[in-house]
């Protein structure tokens, strides 16, 4: 049976469009099939998706590292998201044919490979060990402050950054289940009320399970966002979360403008009337990770 796995590599550059190509780029010229690239100038911010066979998805990373390490550099870099490295995460997702464990052996192996760049790595969630540490918990602590599970390592294997490196930070790298990468555009509220309805909304505060949000305003984009990770889209679907984030904004005196996703749409949000209702800007079909992960199965199959 043919094994797929995904990978959705964050990368602290959202400015420069040449960059994401050749991310894009390291990874197709791995074997990869490359679904959605993304960049935002604000968050300074780029997500490359793409799926591949377990050892495509390894060569592409390490290349894409390279790519990161070679052309970024932290001491330089401004944005409102929140980093501790050039490849800031690099999660890794089981789609067909293999198990969350032999994910979390590639996961090793990809970091392996990226510290004997020099880079450090924290392993996050289901890489972790224990299990589930957080990457709110690893940016908490920053990479300059927490030794990392893996230092960066020199041509000898010699330790040579044990907590950041000086222009590419640290490497967070995880397994993980399929989740919803999400920004809600709201218009008509102040910084504290947007920050107060994700308060609210967030798991942290009591709000839907599984559920990340943060409140941002885009200077460069003139937009104020709810910005999210919704970790079980299939236990929490989306639309539960828009329509409890639609009335508070109503009540606030707000509106909703739109939903921006980052790379792909998970299959509860294959249907066009959830899109509708949710106002899912460039959604189509090939937006949604099943469909894709159909055809990439039919045609390795041949």
């Amino acid at each position: 049976m043919i094994q797929v796995v995904e990978a959705v590599p964050n990368f602290s550059e959202g400015r420069d469009p040449a960059f994401v190509t050749a991310a894009a780029d390291a990874f197709a010229g791995a074997g990869c099939e490359v679904l959605h690239t993304t960049l935002d100038p604000d968050h300074h911010r780029s997500v490359v998706t793409v799926i591949g066979s377990p050892g495509a998805v390894e060569r592409g990373s390490l290349a894409a590292a390279e790519v990161a390490l070679e052309r970024i550099d932290l001491r330089r870099h401004s944005g409102v998201h929140p980093r501790v490295g050039a490849l800031d995460v690099l999660p890794l997702v089981p789609l067909h044919g293999i198990d969350m464990d032999a994910v979390v052996g590639l996961a090793r192996r990809i970091a392996h490979g990226i510290a004997r760049l020099g880079i450090p790595v924290h392993f996050y969630a289901r890489a972790s060990r224990p299990l589930g540490r957080t990457l709110a918990s690893i940016r908490r602590s920053g990479p300059g402050r927490h030794e990392a599970d893996l230092p960066g390592l020199d041509d000898r294997g010699r330790a040579v950054h044990k907590r950041a490196h000086p222009t590419a930070g640290a490497a967070c790298i995880g397994a993980r289940d399929v989740l919803l990468a999400w920004n809600v555009d709201v218009e008509g509220l102040s910084l504290e009320s947007a920050r107060e309805i994700a308060a609210r909304i967030r798991e942290a505060g009591g709000g839907f399970p599984g559920l990340r949000a943060l409140a941002l305003r885009l200077s460069r984009q003139q937009r104020m966002q709810i910005s999210m990770n919704l970790e079980d889209p299939i236990g929490t679907h989306p639309t539960e979360v828009f329509r409890a984030i639609e009335r508070r904004v109503r009540r606030m005196g707000g509106a909703v403008q739109g939903t921006e996703v980052i790379g792909m749409c998970p299959d509860q949000l294959a249907d066009p009337a959830i899109a509708r209702e949710m106002r899912i800007r460039d959604w189509s079909g090939n937006r949604v990770l099943g469909h894709r992960l159909r055809a990439f199965v039919g045609g390795a199959n041949g």
